[in-house]
């Protein structure tokens, strides 16, 4: 820690976090009376709650001048670093103001960089056939093919990774619409290792994102092994060499075949746009296009914008640009749930930004604050109570509660249209879609230049979209806020696996499968990343989900390495295994609900995109590799 001012950090203490400082004086001194009356937090469930804890006034300025007391030192050392897992969950537990489980405290160790996540060789000497290895093949520079690459460089394992774009990124490169930002606070939205991001709010827009992402690549040493504006075409396994033959496609459409000893999808679910077809639209003579395409410099004054889709795009485009339009038509298929957030839109203050950057382990503390909030506390209230009275509306009481403040929000923000009421309160129970925030969407809907069609569009003519009904809107232009193809993931690579197997056909019908979402059989060496049911409907982040499936693979990886190991595919056994329990699960919980539909189930009701399990359980899942509920080959000698 740099050395400052006394004032200064008087200044900055006064915006402190004070769950988070108490940790630290904790770290810095070891002394047990910050875990102690009068110095314990009171439980609060916001995502961004009160600073002061629930804590006494005189409490706070005790536990402020201590602060500043250990902090004016520079030099001064944290008594204690890691404290293992027995004083985590005490730590966690005075921090929270609430008992939290043993299980949580060595994936919190991780999570918030106590200790790495990062796999490491068995022994100090890694094994001498890495050195003449091929290398690895990731798809996609995302989120998750970053942490996978990272970890890789740091094992000097080889690898390259194909990207079809021209920058790193992924979703969050192609997603550049008006408004478009993370619904998870962005320091649990981050990675365990690496610089930490001076994040401008909680919940960033998408150039701060795509900013983190690039500068992690640069950071991290990445961009030397990124293929850019490169395509994967087809994958085939050679059974006879055990290895993938990949063909990719460059910018000026010159082929190439890469021969790679493993393939990992790292492009994720939210990648492919879904566009519905929609009688007409080829006629439209305005612009019509996904929030994917936005057009650069699109200028929107005084136009006449019809937005189709009131999903989670829709509610961060909506309110972005309605003060510039001249009117907007929004159709909507079903209502949907909304929940206000306290601060969502708040800048983190300057002496808040310098505890974050400067405080030995304060942004570890912070980091774990949002990541439990926005965590597994929601998922108990997601599954069906068998004996509730009212399951039509709700799935138990704490989902009915929910339900009713919800409603009250609802009402509360369009106390003077009954109408919109009418046409916004959903039937099903809250959280049966993806959870959305109010990002001032029900005060956009209100404004006397914007209409909500719940009619359903029959077609799409030259001047705008008519209904079925017969009634036609005049629109100038058309954006499809309609969401992705999530069930097709790594499929639309056209892998073909052992004995002519092609990927997409085994996922036929909208079904995919996989054992951990990772895995699937008759797939030697193919490992998929955001796959089947590993999406998080009930909270959490999706770096977090990247960070666990990256140490399975890389687990897998260096298993393969360190015992000569030509290939590795899961049992048909443990596959279905997996695959059962997953349904068996989520036949308990909100999305199997059947007054509803969901993008996260197939035609056929089974869901495919999300996870049932809790944050915790999936991390102990994919920690390490059991190579017994796999079918291995060894290499010849």
């Amino acid at each position: 820690m740099k050395k400052i001012s006394t004032q200064r950090l008087k200044e900055a203490l006064q915006q402190a976090d004070l769950r988070a400082l108490l940790m630290v004086l904790f770290h810095m001194t070891g002394d047990r009376k910050w875990l102690s009356p009068p110095f314990m937090p009171m439980r609060d469930v916001l995502i961004i709650a009160p600073l002061d804890a629930g804590l006494p006034e005189k409490v706070q300025q005790e536990i402020r001048q201590a602060a500043e007391e250990l902090l004016s030192d520079p030099n001064r050392k944290p008594a204690i670093q890691d404290p293992g897992d027995e004083l985590m969950i005490e730590m966690m537990s005075v921090c929270l103001g609430e008992k939290v489980p043993p299980e949580y405290a060595p994936m919190m160790r991780e999570e918030m960089g106590l200790i790495s996540r990062q796999v490491t060789w068995s022994s100090p000497e890694k094994p001498i056939a890495v050195q003449h290895a091929q290398p690895v093949l990731i798809v996609g520079a995302g989120a998750t093919g970053i942490a996978i690459g990272h970890n890789l460089k740091s094992l000097d394992i080889p690898f390259v990774i194909i990207e079809k774009n021209s920058e790193v990124g992924g979703t969050w490169l192609v997603n550049d619409y008006p408004g478009c930002a993370v619904d998870t606070p962005n320091h649990a939205y981050s990675y365990s290792f690496g610089q930490r991001y001076p994040w401008s709010r909680y919940f960033s827009p998408r150039e701060e994102l795509q900013d983190y992402l690039e500068r992690s690549a640069t950071d991290l040493g990445l961009r030397p092994y990124i293929r850019f504006n490169t395509e994967v075409t087809q994958a085939d396994w050679d059974e006879t060499s055990a290895c993938w033959k990949v063909r990719i496609r460059k910018e000026d459409g010159h082929e190439e075949i890469l021969q790679v000893p493993a393939l990992i999808s790292a492009i994720g679910q939210l990648s492919q746009p879904f566009v519905p077809k929609i009688e007409g639209a080829e006629t439209f003579e305005g612009p019509l296009f996904h929030s994917t395409e936005w057009p650069e410099n699109l200028d929107l004054t005084d136009k006449r914008i019809a937005v189709i889709g009131t999903g989670a795009t829709s509610m961060q485009v909506v309110p972005s640009i309605v003060e510039q339009v001249g009117s907007m038509t929004i159709y909507q298929r079903s209502a949907q749930w909304a929940r206000p957030i306290q601060g969502y839109h708040d800048n983190i203050e300057e002496g808040a930004q310098w505890l974050l950057a400067e405080v030995p382990l304060y942004a570890s503390w912070y980091r774990f604050l949002m990541l439990w909030r926005y965590g597994d506390g929601l998922l108990a209230s997601l599954h069906k109570d068998p004996h509730w009275e009212h399951p039509e509306r709700s799935l138990n009481r704490a989902n009915d509660r929910h339900r009713q403040q919800m409603t009250d929000h609802i009402l509360s923000e369009l106390a003077d249209r009954p109408d919109l009421v009418e046409k916004c309160l959903p039937t099903y129970p809250p959280y049966g879609k993806r959870i959305l925030l109010d990002n001032g969407w029900f005060q956009s809907i209100k404004q006397t230049h914007v209409e909500l069609v719940t009619d359903h569009i029959r077609r799409i003519v030259p001047n705008g979209i008519e209904t079925v009904d017969g009634q036609i809107r005049e629109s100038d232009l058309i954006l499809m806020a309609t969401g992705f193809k999530v069930s097709q993931m790594a499929a639309r690579l056209n892998i073909t696996g052992r004995d002519g197997l092609n990927l997409a056909e085994t996922w036929r019908d909208d079904n995919p499968s996989a054992y951990l979402g990772i895995t699937v059989p008759g797939f030697p060496n193919l490992f998929i990343t955001q796959g089947p049911n590993t999406g998080l409907g009930h909270g959490g982040s999706a770096i977090f989900q990247s960070e666990c499936q990256s140490r399975y693979i890389i687990n897998c990886l260096t298993a393969m390495h360190e015992q000569n190991i030509a290939a590795i595919e899961v049992s048909q056994d443990a596959h279905d295994e997996f695959v059962a329990s997953v349904d068996a699960e989520h036949e308990k919980m909100i999305w199997t609900h059947p007054g509803m539909s969901t993008y996260y189930r197939n035609a056929k009701g089974r869901v495919v995109s999300v996870s049932p399990w809790r944050l915790v359980d999936y991390w102990g899942m994919t920690h390490d590799v059991d190579l017994t509920l796999y079918h291995v080959r060894k290499r010849a000698s």
